[in-house]
């Protein structure tokens, strides 16, 4: 059994054991370990789930846990407590997965992936009419009361109108992650790449110090520690380089480039070695964080 697969599948499933999964929810997470165990192709279908807007965050992690299993010298010491640490964010992922997805919606996405058929899913909507939830409360519809005392005053519906805005909110957060991590990848790059030589164009870094330790945070609310820890790297860089503390060199730029590097290969689930990247950019973290 590859071990790649091996890994993610078993983790899908401790981390499953961690939730309250009816009948339907424990035959998605079953048809999921499926398509991950009998992949062909696992690196090009963990990218063809991150096109579905219902698997997107879950397909991120997966990618992570791929790039970690594939792209760095793993310590067999440490893969326990890192299979442990993979489990604790998938928990969450997971959960969010099964919210919006049936079984018979995760049967349409595996047989397409299996046939490399363009996904296109219904709607959480149209899949709600479509599959009846076992867990749904049945409402006598003759035993009704009328439409003026359906609600004991305009105040609870307004609580129960926000909490469920908050929610729609966190998933659009969710969907638009990416697109809010790749965005300043290519202006920052450009602006370093010119840097060497006119070094005037350090005071048009500022912008991106707030930028980076917002992404840094919303990458470590989702679990995502290695892009937390790129963007943190960045963000305290150019802070130092703002404050003439730390030169303008070469290797400074490059090491800069190398977390935005591995930033956008993890994003982007490039099938690149990005072994290299990763440590001359954690090398350099290591190196920044004497600077006082």
């Amino acid at each position: 059994m590859n071990f790649v697969k091996q890994y993610i599948a078993q983790s899908i499933i401790a981390s499953s054991n961690n939730l309250r999964l009816s009948s339907q929810k424990i035959e998605v997470v079953t048809l999921l370990k499926e398509l991950i165990l009998k992949s062909e192709d696992l690196e090009g279908d963990i990218k063809k789930l991150k096109k579905v807007t219902q698997f997107s965050t879950l397909a991120i992690r997966f990618n992570e846990i791929y790039n970690y299993l594939t792209q760095t010298n793993l310590d067999f010491l440490k893969v326990s407590d890192k299979f442990k640490e993979h489990c604790q964010y998938l928990i969450k992922d997971i959960g969010l997965m099964l919210d919006k997805v049936s079984p018979a919606m995760m049967h349409e996405i595996k047989d397409k992936i299996k046939e490399s058929k363009p996904i296109e899913v219904v709607t959480e909507d149209e899949t709600s009419e479509q599959t009846p939830n076992e867990d749904e409360i049945k409402v006598d519809l003759s035993k009704r009361k009328p439409d003026s005392v359906n609600f004991e005053n305009d105040t609870t519906f307004l609580k129960e109108k926000l909490i469920l805005e908050e929610e729609k909110e966190l998933e659009d957060n969710f969907k638009n992650y990416e697109e809010n991590i790749l965005k300043p990848i290519n202006p920052l790059d450009s602006i370093l790449k010119k840097l060497l030589s006119d070094k005037s164009l350090v005071a048009e870094l500022e912008p991106f110090t707030k930028i980076m330790k917002r992404n840094s945070d919303h990458s470590l609310d989702a679990g995502f520690e290695i892009l937390a820890n790129m963007h943190m790297i960045v963000h305290q860089s150019i802070l130092l380089l703002m404050q003439g503390k730390l030169e303008i060199t070469k290797e400074t730029i490059e090491s800069i480039r190398a977390c935005l590097i591995v930033i956008a290969a993890v994003i982007k689930g490039k099938s690149v070695d990005i072994t290299v990247y990763l440590n001359k950019a954690e090398r350099f973290g290591q190196t920044i964080s004497t600077i006082k």
